[in-house]
């Protein structure tokens, strides 16, 4: 998936180096938003292992995890985007979650991640219901849903635990209403 500005690329093992560079030097930045991560977290082996699960994952249509790079610069992931804990059947819904490479925030590229990801969710795995999560103070964050239609369904008190603390988060919601 791609626009002339990014493009999506699903999880595979020649990535490891790319992303084990992504979290290291943002590590700081993404400690604001993230669990806190042991130092085998910032290891290459650990990062194989983390895309080898991403490629189960998707095969088994459970999550579909994609990184984010620059149209005509493979070399660089600059985010990362997916859809997590897919449940099928009646549900037929799925977890956006995604993150930004500190130097590429404000800039648009997250907006049209989601946009391209949502239209891949909703036309081609048929998915009736998106839903995300973000802390109330990360603003940004919920800008980027807003702009792609995602609806505020209220707050999960204690949802999350962040850098070490449980932290409230907006339930934000998009439907496919062409499956009704």
């Amino acid at each position: 998936m791609q626009n002339k500005y990014i493009q999506l690329v699903p999880a595979n093992l020649s990535l490891a180096n790319q992303l084990l560079d992504y979290y290291v030097r943002n590590r700081k930045f993404l400690e604001a938003f993230e669990p806190i991560r042991s130092e085998e977290f910032f290891s290459l082996e650990y990062q194989r292992e983390a895309l080898k699960k991403e490629i189960f994952e998707y095969k088994e249509k459970i999550t579909f995890r994609f990184y984010i790079t620059l149209t005509g610069y493979p070399q660089k992931l600059i985010g990362i985007i997916g859809l997590n804990n897919i449940v099928w059947g009646a549900f037929q819904s799925a977890f956006l979650g995604y993150k930004l490479d500190e130097r590429f925030i404000n800039k648009g590229y997250m907006s049209m991640a989601v946009k391209l990801l949502v239209s891949y969710a909703f036309e081609e795995l048929h998915l009736h219901r998106i839903e995300a999560k973000v802390k109330t103070k990360n603003k940004a964050s919920l800008r980027v849903l807003e702009k792609n239609d995602f609806i505020n369904e209220g707050i999960s008190k204690y949802y999350l635990n962040i850098n070490g603390i449980w932290e409230d988060h907006i339930h934000m919601v998009k439907i496919n209403y062409a499956m009704h």
